[in-house]
């Protein structure tokens, strides 16, 4: 299969499984994807996704170009609501993302680092939206996330030049939370899971729901929603388990309810 899906514990482990091409995606591995994270957002069970590529070379290099049969106004007017991967622009996956970028992460690739919420990368990973440079644009969340997450001259210096960056320029730019050798790299990506899983699974909902949907309002209107997911970890049986674990000096059971 090119993409893998194992889960264990609450949490799911998604890997594009195609070393031999960096792991880029054909239409057939962006399809498989996006039919995870469907199943992904209906699994309530679910508290927190790991993606990454397999092999140590690439995490993901974006569209398998081999493949490319499409013009670029035909590749742009297709129906993407979701961004390079399905997980680019997607908003409807509750729980916390996190990319275990193992090597290259360029054009759509980076664009699938940019859609995840917490990112740790090796210290031999790069990262760049190269499409300029091959006359294409990063039409599926590049153009529109990059600079919404860096500072405005970071983002255009490689939006306007294709250049790439190193994992440590990216820690530096906050693009990254953790760069690590990459003999490190699993425990520190195993660190995160075991951090995001001790926290309430509706909590994290809420949270996560809360900031993707309301980053293009005012902070004083986004506080004034009540979204879903807020009004469900308000009414929680889990609520009620945090503050009575914390009383009684013990780790919270947590129920996803």
């Amino acid at each position: 299969m090119s993409v893998r899906l194992e889960i264990a514990d609450h949490v799911a482990r998604v890997t594009i499984d195609r070393p031999q091409v960096l792991n880029a995606l054909d239409a057939d591995a962006e399809t498989a994807l996006d039919a995870i994270w469907q199943t992904l957002e209906a699994d309530r069970d679910i508290r927190a996704v790991v993606l990454t590529g397999a092999g140590e070379r690439g995490f993901c290099v974006g569209a398998d170009m081999k493949n490319v049969g499409r013009s670029g106004l035909e590749y742009w007017a297709a129906a993407r609501p979701n961004g390079f991967g399905g997980i680019a622009l997607r908003t409807t996956l509750d729980v916390p993302v996190i990319a275990r970028v193992n090597g290259h992460a360029l054009g759509g690739g980076f664009e699938m680092v940019l859609g995840c919420d917490i990112v740790i990368a090796a210290q031999e990973a790069g990262f760049g939206l190269p499409e300029p440079r091959v006359g294409r644009l990063p039409l599926d969340g590049g153009m529109v996330l990059l600079a919404r997450q860096i500072p405005y001259r970071h983002a255009m210096g490689m939006l306007l030049t294709g250049r790439r960056i190193s994992a440590a320029q990216a820690l530096e730019w906050g693009i990254v939370n953790e760069v690590v050798p990459r003999a490190e790299l699993d425990a520190a990506v195993d660190r995160w899971v075991a951090d995001v899983v001790a926290c309430a699974p509706l909590s994290l909902r809420a949270i996560k729901q809360t900031v993707r949907r309301t980053a293009q309002l005012a902070a004083t209107e986004a506080q004034a929603l009540r979204l879903p997911a807020l009004i469900e970890c308000l009414q929680s049986a889990d609520g009620e388990e945090g503050v009575r674990a914390f009383r009684e000096k013990r780790a919270p059971a947590w129920t996803g309810r």
